[in-house]
C-alpha cells in the first residue's frame, strides 16, 4: 500500500482509540481527523505534498442529502413539539409500560415497521427527541432506548428494497451490471431481512437491559432539587373535562405531586386517580420546574392566574424565566397581587419556591421574601432587561419553555403525516420531502422562525459530515481496495468460505467508511470472485447488502448510531459491548441463509 493509505487507516484507527477510551465530544474528534487528513504531509515521488484529502472531498459530506435530511427535520419535529403534537404523538404509541423490557418493545416496534418503508436516518431524527422526553416522564435512563431505537431502525431497512439507501444503491449495482433480470423486487431481500430483524429483536429485547449503560443526567441525580408551587385550571369544556386523574395523564408526572384540587370552594385533599375533573378544577401541584413547564404543555390545563392572559404580546411567544428575588427589591414584604407584580413587570408569576417550604397559598396571596424563587412567564426581552436589576439576584430563561400552539397541533400532524406519505410512496425523495415539511411548519405557524434555528443540532450534523470524510480517505488511497483483496485471497477456493470473508469484510468496512461506501467498494470485488469461482453472483450480492446495513458494533459505520451516540450519553464501548454479538448473529443467519435462497 502506499504512503498515504497507511497513514490513513492510523488516523482512522486513532479515532477509534481516542473514541473508545477518552470522553472528547464524538464531534470535536472527527473534526480533528478530518483536519488531519487534509494537512498531514505526503512523500511523493518528487517530495512532499499536503494532505490526503482535498478541501472539497473532505467537506463533501456536509452536502450529502442524508445530513441535509437530518438537518431539515429539526425543524419537522421542532413543528410538532410546540404545537404539541410530539406529546400526542408519545402518548398514544409509547404510552405508559410498566418495566424496560416493554418499554423498548414499544419503541421498538413502531420504529421497526416505519423503516422498512422509509429511510431510517429521518425515522430516528424524528424519534430522538420524543423518546428524550418519554424516558424522562417515566423517569427511566435515555441510555436504554437510543441504541435500541437506532438497531431497530437498521433491522426494519434489511426488509424492504427501499428500507436503507444502500439496498437502492445496490440494486441499482445489480441492474447496471448484471442486467434488469436481476433486479430486485420490493420484497426480495426480506427473505434473510426478516429472519435477521426478528433475530435481532429478540436479542435486544433479553440482552439490552444487562448490556446496555444506565446513565442518569445531572437534574436526575440531584437529591434535593428545587420544589414549586404552582396552580392549574382545567379549561372549561377542554379535553380534559369528565377524564379521570389517571387518564388525563396527571398521576405520573415526575416530580411533580398533585396536592389538592379545589372545587367550587371545597377541597379535595387526598387526590385518587380515579378522581374525575370538571370544569374550572383548580389544581395545585408541587414539584420540580421541568415538570412545571410540563404542565404549561399539557392540552386543557391553563394558569389559574388570569393575569397570564392579561400580558401583550401572544403567549406563543413567551417563555418561562426563573428569578430570585433579592433583598432590595420593591416587593418584598408585599403580595404579588397587592404589589402590582405584572404591571411592574410586565412578567406574571406562575409559581413560586422558598427553600423547600410547601405554600398553602394562592400564587396572588403569596407574600414574597427575600430568596424566593419565581417561575415568571414574560417575553424573552424581561431576561435581558432584568438581568442586572437590584431587584432580582438571578435571572435565567428556561429553553423550549414557550406554550404550546395548541390550535396548530392538527396542521403539523397532518404535515408530519403528508411527509411521510409522499415520501413511502416515492412521489417525492425524503430530502425534498423533508424540505417541504419543514417549510410548512414555518409558513403555517407550527414553529417560528427562530426556533427552527435554534433546533437544529449542529454536533450531530458535525459527526455525520466528518464521517464520511474519513470513509472517503480510506476510498481514495486505495487503502480499503488493498485490504480486501488480501483478505479474500486468504479465503480461498470455497464458496462459502469466500461468502463468509466478503460479509465480513463489509461489515468491517462499513464500521469504518459507511454502509454505502462499503457496498460501492465491495460490489466489483464479489463479481470478480463469483467470476474467478465459477459460481452466480447473486449470493455473494445479497450478502454485501445485508452486511453493509447490519452495523452495530460502532457510533461511526452508521448514520442513526451516529445521532444517538450523544442524545444516549453513550461511549464507543457501549456499541462494542452490545453489537458486536448482533453482528455475529447477522453473519451467522445471513451467511446460512443466502445460499439456500440464491444458490451457487
Amino acid at each position: 500500500m502506499p504512503p498515504e493509505a497507511w497513514m490513513a487507516i492510523s488516523i482512522v484507527a486513532l479515532v477509534v482509540i481516542v473514541l473508545a477510551f477518552t470522553r472528547f465530544a464524538a464531534d470535536v474528534v472527527l473534526t480533528g481527523a478530518l483536519t488531519l487528513l487534509m494537512v498531514v504531509p505526503i512523500p511523493t515521488d518528487d517530495g512532499w505534498r499536503m494532505g490526503i484529502l482535498t478541501i472539497d472531498q473532505a467537506l463533501a459530506g456536509l452536502s450529502n442529502p442524508a445530513m441535509v435530511t437530518v438537518a431539515v427535520l429539526f425543524v419537522v419535529v421542532t413543528g410538532m413539539r410546540d404545537t404539541g403534537g410530539l406529546q400526542w404523538v408519545v402518548h398514544r404509541i409509547l404510552g405508559r409500560p410498566n418495566s424496560i423490557a416493554i418499554a423498548q418493545a414499544r419503541v421498538i416496534g413502531p420504529v421497526l415497521i416505519l423503516s422498512a418503508f422509509l429511510n431510517n436516518t429521518p425515522v430516528v431524527a424524528m424519534m430522538i427527541p420524543a423518546i428524550h422526553e418519554w424516558a424522562r416522564k417515566l423517569k427511566l435512563s435515555v441510555s436504554k432506548f437510543m441504541i435500541p431505537l437506532s438497531y431497530a431502525a437498521i433491522l426494519g431497512g434489511l426488509c424492504t428494497l427501499i428500507g436503507t439507501s444502500t439496498n437502492l444503491v445496490v440494486n441499482g449495482l445489480i441492474t447496471e451490471t448484471l442486467g434488469k433480470e436481476h433486479a430486485l423486487a420490493m420484497f426480495d431481500i426480506a427473505w434473510v431481512g426478516l429472519p435477521c430483524a426478528v433475530a435481532g429483536v429478540i436479542y435486544l429485547l433479553i440482552f439490552s437491559r444487562w448490556l446496555l449503560p444506565e446513565r442518569q443526567s445531572a437534574a436526575a441525580a440531584m437529591s434535593n432539587p428545587r420544589e414549586y408551587t404552582v396552580e392549574m385550571l382545567v379549561e372549561p369544556d377542554g379535553p380534559l373535562v369528565g377524564k379521570n386523574i389517571e387518564q388525563a395523564g396527571l398521576r405520573h408526572l415526575p416530580g411533580m405531586y398533585l396536592m389538592e384540587i379545589e372545587r367550587h370552594g371545597d377541597l379535595i385533599t387526598a387526590v385518587g386517580p380515579d378522581e374525575t375533573l370538571r370544569n374550572n378544577d383548580r389544581l395545585v401541584f408541587v414539584g420540580v420546574v421541568d415538570s412545571v413547564v410540563d404542565l404549561q404543555k399539557i392540552r386543557g390545563l391553563i394558569p389559574a392566574t388570569e393575569q397570564v392572559f392579561k400580558l401583550q404580546g401572544q403567549r406563543s411567544r413567551r417563555t418561562l424565566i426563573e428569578a430570585v428575588v433579592s433583598n432590595t427589591c420593591p416587593m418584598v414584604g408585599q403580595s404579588i397581587r397587592d404589589g402590582r407584580f405584572r404591571s411592574t413587570y410586565g412578567a406574571v408569576v406562575i409559581a413560586v419556591a422558598r427553600n423547600g417550604e410547601r405554600l398553602n397559598q394562592k400564587i396572588g396571596d403569596i407574600v414574597l421574601r427575600a430568596g424566593d424563587t419565581l417561575l415568571l412567564e414574560a417575553m424573552p426581552a424581561f431576561a435581558a432587561q432584568q438581568r442586572n436589576s437590584r431587584d432580582f439576584y438571578l435571572v435565567s430563561e428556561l429553553s423550549d419553555s414557550a406554550p404550546p400552539r395548541h390550535e396548530k397541533a392538527i396542521v403539523a400532524v397532518i404535515i408530519l403525516a403528508g411527509m411521510v406519505i409522499t415520501a413511502a410512496m416515492g412521489w417525492l425523495s425524503m430530502l425534498v420531502a423533508a424540505l417541504l415539511a419543514g417549510g410548512l411548519m414555518i409558513f403555517t405557524r407550527c414553529c417560528s422562525t427562530s426556533a427552527a434555528r435554534r433546533s437544529v443540532d449542529w454536533s450531530v450534523l458535525i459527526v455525520i459530515a466528518a464521517a464520511f470524510g474519513l470513509g472517503r480517505a480510506l476510498d481514495v488511497t486505495g487503502a480499503a481496495n488493498a485490504i480486501a483483496h488480501q483478505l479474500i485471497n486468504l479465503a480461498g477456493e470455497h464458496p462459502w468460505l469466500v461468502l463468509a470473508a466478503i460479509y465480513l469484510l463489509t461489515a468491517l468496512f462499513t464500521e469504518l467508511i459507511t454502509n454505502n461506501a462499503a457496498a460501492v467498494l465491495m460490489f466489483p470485488i464479489a463479481l470478480a470472485t463469483a467470476t474467478d469461482l465459477n459460481v452466480q453472483p447473486m449470493p455473494f450480492v445479497i450478502t454485501i447488502m445485508i452486511a453493509a446495513s447490519a452495523s452495530f458494533a460502532t457510533p461511526l459505520g452508521y448514520q442513526t448510531n451516529l445521532m444517538v451516540y450523544g442524545p444516549g450519553g453513550y461511549r464507543y464501548t457501549d456499541y462494542l459491548r452490545i453489537g458486536l454479538p448482533l453482528n455475529a448473529i447477522m453473519a451467522t443467519i445471513t451467511i446460512t441463509l443466502v445460499p439456500h435462497i440464491w444458490p451457487f
